[in-house]
């Protein structure tokens, strides 16, 4: 089993590679960008999936743990704190060297979060918020829990939306660059930034990010701790062997909500922005749909599908029907393919459209 998987990852590997050498020898650079952008939204998908597949349970509201990362870490990195450098918060933050001075575009000085700093508070909020509504919310079932995320997911979406410290319907723009990594020996730094100067590099760091997070979670569901998320469908019987559900499903959520936080965050940073369409309550459903046409119990289909699918849609194939085509691609699956498209095969699909005739 662990064979298979270190092969499978090395396949990834080595898909990635070919994938931007392909591209190098055709010219199309400008692929990179949208390939480095689904990596990022894969993140999200993976962690749902997790979440959904094998511990059972349904959140249509991970787009507001997006949002939370990529609101919070461009907004500390953003906003001036020169008015409150004498407050205590601030002095404790300069003190530990969070700090960063840099300028406007203006040019006028700025006194804002170091973006590492910044990542580490926005996914701990995410994280602390995912613990305080999921201890509620996790107790319910079914339709009664889709709804309760879904009512977060539009709270937090209204809160972005209405607030003026996270720049209204505008988001918040002129987000700074990520520093990753700072150089070492003949090689320069590793910067998070959509500037054409980083585009191959981003790309493998998008991508590398992406493999490590699967890995993770392979390793999780391989685990003794796997085995234990995976009998959470039948609740009763998971209790009598002597398994936590309640603790097992608020730790998923939990870290779930992580992966969500991290790629906003990561994303944000890439992008130089975070507008409110990403926390809207479609890109929730959005999310939804990329995991079931993956397949709830198949990291690697909702790893392909979800990638795949995004990559067309930020590349504009959907056109003005993005939103229409996801939500008929979710009914599609939910009829035909339940169990994912990669599970889908020409004799079930004949079945299914024409149950009287001959499989």
């Amino acid at each position: 089993m662990r064979t298979r998987k270190n092969y499978s990852l090395a396949c990834l590997c080595l898909a990635v590679v070919g994938l931007h050498l392909l591209i190098a020898a055709t010219g199309t650079q400008f692929y990179l960008t949208q390939l480095t952008m689904a990596a990022y939204y894969g993140l999200v998908v993976i962690g749902l999936g997790v979440l959904m597949g094998y511990a059972g349970q349904i959140s249509i509201g991970h787009a507001g743990f997006f949002a939370i990362g990529g609101y919070l870490a461009a907004a500390l990195t953003t906003q001036d704190l020169q008015p409150f450098q004498d407050t205590l918060p601030v002095r404790m933050l300069d003190s530990l060297g969070l700090l960063a001075t840099g300028q406007d575009i203006y040019g006028a000085a700025l006194l804002t979060v170091t973006p590492w700093a910044a990542c580490v508070l926005a996914v701990t909020a995410a994280a602390l918020v995912a613990l305080v509504i999921g201890v509620p919310v996790l107790k319910l079932k079914g339709h009664y829990l889709a709804m309760a995320t879904l009512g977060f997911g539009a709270i937090v979406h209204r809160l972005f939306l209405a607030s003026s410290y996270f720049g209204e319907a505008d988001g918040i723009v002129e987000v700074p660059a990520f520093p990753l990594l700072p150089a070492l020996g003949g090689f320069g730094p590793v910067v998070i930034s959509g500037g054409a100067d980083h585009r191959v590099l981003n790309f493998y760091v998008a991508w590398g990010i992406l493999i490590l997070g699967i890995a993770l979670l392979l390793n999780l569901i391989g685990s003794r701790v796997g085995r234990a998320l995976r009998s959470l469908h039948s609740p009763e019987a998971a209790e009598a062997s002597g398994i936590a559900t309640a603790r097992c499903k608020l730790q998923v959520f939990v870290l779930s909500a992580v992966y969500a936080a991290i790629a906003g965050v990561l994303l944000t940073h890439y992008n130089g922005g975070i507008g409110p369409g990403e926390a809207s309550v479609m890109q929730s459903v959005r999310y939804v749909a990329l995991v079931a046409v993956g397949g709830m119990t198949n990291l690697w289909g909702t790893l392909i599908m979800g990638v795949g699918l995004t990559f067309l849609s930020l590349r504009g194939v959907f056109g003005a029907h993005d939103d229409v085509v996801f939500g008929a691609i979710l009914v599609a699956v939910m009829l035909f393919a339940p169990e994912g498209m990669l599970s889908l095969r020409l004799k079930d699909l004949a079945r299914r459209l024409f149950p009287g005739g001959r499989s």
